[in-house]
């Protein structure tokens, strides 16, 4: 097997750290679009990464182009449920409820810890999960944009959450600087 790894670069963790621990919204919008499309391009060719985050995103510190990266924990996607938990860091909550989850609604929700742990320098938490799931949650250095879109993918019911083909068409990547 042969990997790739351009040079230079860091993982999208330890690039938010060399910035201040966290990115700005233009520069997490770029990241996330990236990592989004990778996303969209992998369930469409019939794989199920199962661990997005930043430490499995690699960008190139000149270009900002981004790769992801470390499919270990990757499956062939399915119709049907996952039964095993692999991977994701941040589990998404109906494995929790029912102990199983759905490829593609799984991906929406590490998607949405992507974002959040980008833009506000940790993980969500029972505080923040709560509001989200209301659909009232809010940070004053987010645009209201931004934190539609964490909470669109972060809902707690997989039912309630944006589709992974709908991210990219979210409001929040419409707004020009």
């Amino acid at each position: 097997m042969v990997l790739e790894r351009p040079s230079p670069c860091v993982d999208v963790r330890d690039f938010a750290t060399s910035n201040g621990g966290k990115l700005t919204q233009e520069l997490a919008k770029d990241i996330m679009c990236q990592a989004t499309t990778a996303a969209y391009k992998c369930c469409r060719r019939g794989v199920f990464h199962r661990d997005i985050k930043m430490e499995n995103l690699l960008i190139t510190t000149d270009t900002l182009y981004i790769k992801l990266i470390e499919f270990g924990c990757g499956d062939l996607l399915t119709r049907s449920s996952y039964k095993t938990f692999m991977g994701m860091i941040y589990m998404c909550p109906e494995y929790f409820e029912w102990d199983e989850c759905y490829g593609k609604l799984a991906t929406v929700y590490s998607l949405g810890v992507l974002l959040f742990a980008m833009v506000c320098g940790k993980f969500p938490t029972h505080f923040d999960l709560h509001p989200i799931n209301e659909k009232s949650w809010s940070k004053d250095c987010l645009t209201e944009e931004c934190c539609d879109l964490i909470e669109a993918c972060l809902q707690e019911d997989p039912d309630d959450r944006i589709d992974l083909d709908e991210i990219l068409e979210h409001k929040w990547f419409q707004i020009k600087k």
